[in-house]
């Protein structure tokens, strides 16, 4: 039989997880329970069984799901976000996150932990996310059927919705649960166009004077390679919509950019999301992340990080959606730091203002620090949290991200502060054989529990894996984990994230054996070459 957790708040500085295999079953006696848990009931989502405590709130205190877990485990709760003042430090929140990858794990992680959060769950949510506990997974509900989610809300009184993909953000998700009062963490279809339209970025960075490279949009392949022939290689080609990560072309010669500009504008790969194309200027640096949460006028940034976008070491071959990232990232210094908000974020959210779609979430800049002059430039928006930025984000995260986001939905981060571990963290990302192309599903994963327990602040966060009938993982994507560690710095958080790779046994699985190799000397990565 399946087990759950369900958490009881006991105290304003304690809570218990208990298995809900019964509370019979517990290492606790029934009557202890009884005696200090009050009156308990019992109600189900939508097969599993989990336990209510009648506390003033009436609300589910859910706070997991099927887990192999035993007995009771206590978490400390951490100090209130600095500057949300003391209003909301007795508002308990259910929340519901969108998605099932490697960010909604992180994602579901941190909130959990969140001491504002009663209970957490995610749809669909995947295989890992309900091992680990950190969420109730959802898979039945339609994430696409606005009707569907907002029913499930009100029905398990959901405070919050967390939206993680950019594709339910530009299909207006967002607009629609707002519409009925439910607070939601994520743009409107409006404001998600900063990345669902490359075309419509770049249109605000030329009217508010956001610093990007140059570039020329093109529905006509003859006159964008006109254009190309005149610019000359190297050379980016964009697809102007969202094509799940496989829409960037940096092209090194000539012919290589007009093949990109037939197969997008003549060919069709990307439907209607490569019907116009964005010819751009290549920028020779280092790239960033940068992340800012946004309440439709204020803005307070996250940590830095980095990421590793190539398949191979050294940052050859194609593209992926990401093989691994660190934080923070030394390239960003405070002097950057505070330049990409003055100069990129501030002017963006404003701008968005007065073009009348406030931006309401998460604003992901990729950016290029560029060689000849050493100033940031915006590569790209991303309307949603980076994966797998997100996973180093949210595990050096001391905040309470329930609290957080709320106050961003209400437009109240002003003079919000945030609370970071010290020290670094690292990803590592594990993909099945073949990503970006081709790949097998299936391919059975093993020593996980290992893995994780191979080092301290170790965790993994599963991005595309299911079990099979025997019980194991396997993987059900391109990108499937996130081998994730903190340390005092970077050396130690890289160690320990290796040392957890090394572990997992997946013959079907490789992984980037570089992560972090700008940030540290060469000599670090002599053990894996």
């Amino acid at each position: 039989m399946a087990m759950a957790f369900a958490t009881f708040n006991l105290s304003p500085s304690l809570r218990f997880v208990s298995n809900n295999k019964g509370f019979f079953d517990s290492q606790l006696s029934n009557s202890f329970l009884l005696s200090h848990l009050f009156l308990g009931t019992s109600f189900s989502v939508p097969t599993l069984s989990f336990s209510t405590i009648h506390q003033t709130s009436r609300r589910p205190h859910i706070n997991a799901s099927p887990c192999s877990s035993t007995s009771f485990r206590c978490f400390a709760q951490k100090s209130p976000v600095d500057g949300l003042g003391s209003n909301g430090a007795s508002e308990r929140l259910v929340v519901l996150v969108i998605g099932g990858g490697g960010r909604e794990h992180a994602l579901c992680y941190a909130l959990q932990r969140s001491p504002s959060c009663d209970a957490v769950f995610c749809a669909p949510g995947n295989a890992g996310i309900s091992s680990s506990g950190n969420a109730t997974c959802i898979p039945e509900l339609d994430i696409s059927d606005s009707s569907a989610v907002i029913s499930f809300c009100r029905k398990w009184g959901v405070g919050l919705v967390v939206v993680g993909p950019e594709a339910p953000l530009v299909s207006g998700l967002a607009n629609d649960l707002v519409k009925v009062g439910i607070p939601t963490f994520g743009p409107s279809a409006e404001a998600a166009a900063l990345e669902g339209s490359k075309n419509f970025m770049k249109s605000i960075c030329d009217k508010y004077g956001i610093p990007t490279a140059k570039y020329q949009t093109f529905s006509d392949a003859s006159a964008a390679k006109q254009y190309i022939k005149e610019q000359g290689a190297p050379i980016v080609i964009k697809a102007d919509g969202l094509a799940a990560g496989k829409g960037v072309i940096v092209a090194m010669a000539l012919e290589e950019a007009y093949e990109a500009v037939d197969s997008m504008l003549v060919e069709g790969i990307f439907g209607s999301a490569g019907c116009r194309v964005i010819v751009e200027e290549f920028l020779e640096g280092e790239e960033a992340s940068f992340f800012a949460l946004v309440d439709g006028e204020n803005a307070i940034p996250l940590e830095s990080a980095q990421d590793h976008k190539r398949v191979g070491d050294g940052d050859t071959g194609p593209n992926t959606g990401g093989m691994g990232a660190y934080s923070p990232a030394p390239v960003l210094t405070e002097e950057l730091q505070s330049l990409v908000m003055e100069s990129i974020i501030l002017p963006t959210v404003k701008g968005m203002s007065a073009e009348g779609c406030k931006f309401v979430g998460v604003l992901y800049a990729g950016l290029m620090i560029e060689k000849k002059s050493g100033l940031p430039k915006l590569i790209e928006y991303n309307v949603r949290f980076g994966d797998p930025e997100c996973q180093v984000l949210m595990i050096r995260l001391e905040s309470d991200l329930a609290k957080v986001l709320l106050a961003a939905c209400r437009g109240e981060l002003k003079g919000v502060s945030l609370n970071w571990s010290p020290g670094s963290a690292m990803v590592v990302v594990m993909a099945s054989q073949g990503y970006p192309g081709s790949y097998e599903k299936g391919t059975v994963i093993q020593s996980l529990e290992e893995a994780e327990n191979v080092a301290p602040c170790v965790k993994i966060f599963h991005a595309g894996t299911a079990r099979d009938l025997d019980g194991n993982f396997v993987a059900t994507g391109g990108r499937v984990l996130g081998v994730t560690a903190k340390g005092r710095d970077l050396k130690e958080a890289r160690d320990r994230a290796y040392d957890a790779v090394e572990e997992i046994k997946w013959p079907g699985g490789f992984y980037r054996r570089d992560i972090g190799w700008r940030a540290l000397p060469q000599s670090e990565f002599a053990r894996n070459a």
